[in-house]
């Protein structure tokens, strides 16, 4: 899966954040909403600019990367 499908990034946009694509919706948001036990389905009534689509490619791809074994290219990313 490749994420330029649903993501982009964009100093001009939310500081460079990653944001939803066609939207000014940082990523980060859907996050948050789960980590307060709110649903994808209240984070999209929020968001109505983001699809369910895009809202579970990142959710989905966020649960690959954990699976993986790509975990030690994440662990240099953030280091």
């Amino acid at each position: 899966m490749r994420l330029d499908q649903y993501i982009t990034v964009s100093p001009e946009v939310q500081f460079g954040k990653p944001v939803f694509k066609g939207t000014r919706v940082p990523v980060e948001s859907l996050f948050f909403h789960l980590e307060r036990g709110l649903s994808i389905n209240d984070f999209l009534e929020d968001f109505p600019g983001v699809s369910k689509e895009q809202a579970e490619a990142i959710l989905e791809s966020a649960a690959q990367l954990f699976q993986s074994s790509n975990w030690k290219k994440f662990d240099e990313i953030i280091a």
